[in-house]
């Protein structure tokens, strides 16, 4: 009997495993390919207008810090509203 719930745990184990792996990488190029694009509409504006593409880079700098802010930092878990709830839906 022991030995059965031990090959269970084990199988489960790495099932959770390869599913965080999975879901880790799918994450990581999800990011990336967001850079990519927001390198590639970065370059034209520039040169378009270089003060209005550093505000929008800083605007999104904040958005994303604020919903990084709400998610990590807080301690309530509680259910979010408004500006909360759309920054903390951005950031990744």
């Amino acid at each position: 009997m022991g030995v059965r719930r031990a090959a269970k745990s084990v199988g489960r184990f790495l099932t959770d495993t390869a599913g965080d792996v999975v879901a880790e990488v799918i994450l990581r190029l999800a990011a990336c390919a967001l850079l990519g694009g927001l390198a590639l509409i970065a370059h034209p504006s520039r040169s378009f207008s270089p003060r209005l593409t550093i505000a929008g880079a800083g605007l999104l700098g904040l958005f994303l810090a604020h919903g990084a802010w709400r998610t990590f930092l807080t301690r309530g878990r509680g259910r979010r509203r408004g500006l909360a709830a759309l920054t903390a839906a951005g950031s990744p």
